[in-house]
């Protein structure tokens, strides 16, 4: 049916009479020093009180008690009853995932189309920032390909907001092993991550994925396949040695997916940096970690887990053992990378992870060294310290979280690269 002229007129008169929708200009570092004045500065490593921090450009310039502190020329920003400190760190990612409790993995992997889950993970990147997480290391896209890297570029590039990111692309499964599952054998479905077996197929999977973009590589050293219950490891110490290897030639770092004991000694004696979740851990094996230098990404919510507190019934037979995992760990001196595998629940609830690690028994001044100082450590990033030259990613937060480590729920400020995205 054609519309009348008159229909046409009303409908061209009401596009142009509605209000404009603008886009603000992306947030870029002042041209001008910066000065940051809160009533206490977690530096990274300790509480310091009456101090100022002065950032200029993309680097903080200087950091001391305020008197030290020369303000003259610089925009002053005073942050009362805070305390400032580092952008928070998310160790374990996923941006391209939503919640289980929306939607199972089989079903977003195999049902959502790429467009859908960019812009999910286009929110998810925001409410990530926005709750003090500066950056985060995505360890998989989980079917959606090399998305990661182009979000990536899209942050880096100020057309969204979002944290900085290291990214892993596709990470790495062996054959046979992995997902989505419940189809038709006759059916070849695409994986939620990228095959390779041996020499020649682990090599070249690893070399393309660095050659799309990967910041990490990671590996599947175990997970439930065959036909007995659990987990079991997936890549022999040879195969996992040679990805280990190549990468290392193009100076990226290997993270692996392991929760079994021997899932973690062939990733530990293949040279890999972190271990992620680590489960299964004996006393033992933490030791061999230490000896090796490789960190632990502990990831105790995910899933959502981790929220029932010490002793609470709703806590179940996995997390209690998960505690005493985790004890064992921190008894050996494993190094902790906070990480909490948020996508698996609401992107934003991050800090869930750092309380869950005081609440397992880690003292929160450690916990928040898991989510900065550390972090920066075994990330290899200018990150995670008030301290001269370091970048200038910091946030405020309402309280003290040494003392009451909900406090990183109240976040009143927050600056990534000499930027300000939350005031």
């Amino acid at each position: 049916m054609q519309p009348s002229r008159a229909g046409s007129t009303c409908v061209l008169l009401a596009m142009f009479c509605l209000p404009a929708v603008t886009q603000g200009p992306p947030a870029r570092p002042s041209t001008e020093a910066i000065v940051l004045r809160a009533a206490r500065t977690f530096d990274g490593e300790g509480m310091h009180d009456g101090w100022a921090v002065l950032v200029r450009g993309d680097r903080i310039e200087a950091a001391g008690p305020s008197a030290t502190i020369d303000a003259s020329g610089a925009k002053v920003v005073d942050l009362p009853g805070t305390t400032l400190m580092p952008g928070l760190v998310e160790g374990h990612s996923h941006v391209l995932l939503h919640a289980y409790s929306e939607t199972s993995w089989n079903d977003q992997v195999a049902h959502e189309g790429l467009a859908l889950r960019v812009a999910r993970a286009t929110n998810h990147l925001r409410s990530t920032l926005m709750a003090g997480f500066t950056t985060v290391r995505d360890l998989g896209t989980e079917g959606a390909a090399y998305a990661d890297v182009e979000l990536k570029q899209a942050v880096d590039q100020g057309i969204i907001p979002g944290p900085r990111m290291l990214v892993a692309t596709r990470a790495i499964v062996a054959s046979g092993t992995y997902g989505p599952k419940g189809f038709v054998l006759e059916w070849t479905v695409p994986q939620g991550a990228e095959e390779a077996d041996g020499i020649d197929s682990l090599s070249r999977v690893v070399r393309d994925q660095i050659g799309h973009g990967a910041d990490w590589i990671k590996l599947y050293g175990d997970y439930r396949w065959g036909p007995h219950p659990g987990s079991h490891p997936t890549f022999s110490l040879d195969e996992m040695k040679l990805a280990v290897e190549t990468a290392k030639n193009a100076g990226v770092p290997v993270a692996v997916h392991t929760s079994t004991v021997e899932g973690m000694r062939r990733a530990i004696l293949a040279g890999a940096e972190t271990i992620e979740h680590g489960n299964e851990g004996t006393p033992e094996i933490f030791k061999l970690m230490v000896e090796h230098h490789v960190a632990l990404c502990p990831t105790l919510t995910a899933g959502g887990g981790g929220r029932g507190g010490r002793g609470s019934q709703s806590e179940s037979p996995a997390m209690t053992r998960k505690r005493a995992t985790f004890k064992a760990a921190l008894d050996a001196g494993v190094t902790i990378l906070s990480g909490s595998d948020v996508g698996t629940f609401p992107h934003g609830d991050n800090a869930r992870e750092i309380e869950a690690m005081v609440d397992f028994g880690m003292p929160a001044s450690d916990a928040l060294k898991a989510a900065t100082s550390v972090a920066g450590r075994v990330l290899h990033m200018d990150i995670g310290m008030v301290k001269i030259g370091m970048l200038a990613d910091l946030i405020a937060v309402d309280g003290d979280p040494v003392k009451d480590i909900a406090a990183l729920r109240r976040v009143q400020f927050v600056m990534k690269g000499g930027a300000i995205y939350k005031q």
